[in-house]
């Protein structure tokens, strides 16, 4: 309680006082689910929501797929329709690249491939996040053995722990997709 009253008296200082206060400040939202949806089904008649629960076996099958540990066992993916058409997948996660989070959005084609990945929130300093370019090298990508830094993903200079941490999210999310929702594997 007390931590949390301070910090707000340190906010409205900071604010009223127009200093700059990076601790607390720091980070950029590039965008939010809602508009990141929009995008990537913008013709689509309805988006569903598809709440995935892993029990312990799941997990551990999609572990060994994705050749690394899962932190939750609870997924939300969204799908696309356009009449009896799934155009696609859409999942948001979150996971800490140094010491701040990165919020992401990956979209996967019916086929399971990648369509896109794309940060909408990075709290770290925006040198160790690599260009928008580097993301597109995602598309088309599924999950093998390929999709793997210094593999079938280029390394990027000063974002190794971007780079890494994002390529295993974007595994674990493969994994999960292909494992509970089209059942496949």
């Amino acid at each position: 309680m007390k931590k949390c009253f301070f910090i707000t008296l340190l906010l409205i200082f900071t604010i009223g006082t127009g200093l700059h206060t990076p601790s607390i400040v720091e980070g950029k939202v590039y965008k939010t689910k809602d508009d990141a949806l929009k995008e990537v089904f913008p013709d689509a008649d309805a988006v569903e929501k598809i709440n995935v629960f892993l029990g312990k076996e799941e997990q551990k099958k999609i572990e060994a797929m994705a050749k690394s540990k899962l932190e939750s066992r609870i997924f939300t993916f969204y799908a696309g329709r356009k009449g009896n058409i799934i155009a696609g997948y859409a999942v948001f996660g979150s996971h800490v690249v140094r010491t701040k989070q990165e919020v992401y959005m990956v979209v996967i084609n019916p086929d399971s491939s990648i369509r896109q990945v794309e940060i909408l929130a990075f709290y770290e300093p925006e040198e160790y996040l690599p260009s928008k370019r580097w993301f597109q090298r995602f598309a088309g990508k599924i999950l093998d053995n390929e999709l793997w830094p210094r593999r079938g993903i280029s390394a990027v200079t000063g974002a190794t722990l971007s780079v890494n941490g994002i390529t295993q999210e974007i595994r674990k999310v493969l994994a999960v997709f292909k494992i509970m929702v089209i059942k496949e594997g």
